[in-house]
């Protein structure tokens, strides 16, 4: 029920303030921050903000909501957003480097970690139990896929080359013992996809989305240590020292954030802040 009443907040809030925003025709309007973030676990982060801490700081902040990984960035480039909270550091250095942008991290926020999930019908309890020859769905974005991968291996279901990490694709299996099939999808689409396949490896936001509940559902996630896909609040270059951009910053990282992350996730969204 929490959930429901802040989810339907957040879509609310950034409706109204995100038409504010567009027809401002950019990302700043005196003193207020409009910063760009997926429904889930952003938004619903950024609009506890709003409506708790922000206005005690005398920080005017609004949020725009996106359902893609890619507009966020887009629009940070082009200044209709003035920051954006949404992503891990290895996926805006890729982005960077495709689109010729030049956005920066400016804190680590929290760890949605990734995970592993099958149809409830298939009865799995654990990766390991994927059947020979099975199909496993992946994010088809460059570095989550490789995420993706890194994760199947991390078990022994699949054996990455050396070296690949973050930037693996399926060529770089090098070996495959139960022959699965790996099919690369948007990651929007991933939790639709469980009918249809043997498993899906989600991203957090997405499964969240979906009503999956990555610590319970998961047959398979992430750990937060020595974790290198930390959620960013990102700027444009030479933005990093925006006084409002540094209140967001310290909000995001408070005792208060960090409390809201613990209670409303139950562990399936980790804070980077120690308790």
């Amino acid at each position: 029920m929490r959930r429901a009443r802040i989810t339907a907040a957040a879509g609310a809030l950034a409706l109204s303030l995100g038409l504010t925003a567009c027809g401002s025709g950019s990302g700043s309007d005196g003193d207020t921050l409009v910063v760009g973030a997926t429904p889930t676990p952003a938004g619903e982060v950024l609009a506890y903000i709003q409506q708790n801490l922000a206005k005690k700081k005398g920080l005017d902040l609004q949020v725009r909501e996106f359902t893609d990984y890619v507009t966020p960035n887009t629009a940070l480039q082009e200044g209709s957003l003035d920051a954006n909270l949404y992503q891990h550091a290895p996926y805006l250095d890729d982005f960077n480097k495709s689109k010729k942008t030049d956005l920066v991290a400016v804190t680590e926020v929290y760890l949605p970690p990734m995970g592993v999930y099958a149809d409830d019908g298939k009865k799995l309890k654990d990766v390991r139990e994927l059947r020979s020859g099975a199909t496993v769905a992946v994010p088809n974005d460059t570095t989550n896929e490789g995420r993706a991968l890194e994760l199947l291996a991390s078990k022994g279901v699949i054996e990455l080359k050396k070296g690949t990490g973050a930037n693996a694709t399926p060529e770089d299996i090098a070996a495959n013992p139960k022959k699965l099939t790996i099919k690369p999808l948007e990651p929007a689409q991933l939790p639709r996809s469980l009918p249809d396949v043997d498993a899906a490896v989600i991203n957090n936001n997405y499964a969240l989305d979906a009503g999956l509940s990555p610590k319970k559902d998961a047959i398979l996630l992430e750990s937060v240590q020595d974790n290198p896909y930390n959620n960013v609040l990102a700027v444009k270059k030479g933005d990093e020292d925006d006084p409002r951009v540094g209140k967001l910053a310290e909000l995001l990282r408070s005792p208060e954030v960090r409390k809201f992350i613990e209670d409303e996730y139950k562990g399936s969204v980790l804070p980077v802040t120690a308790g």
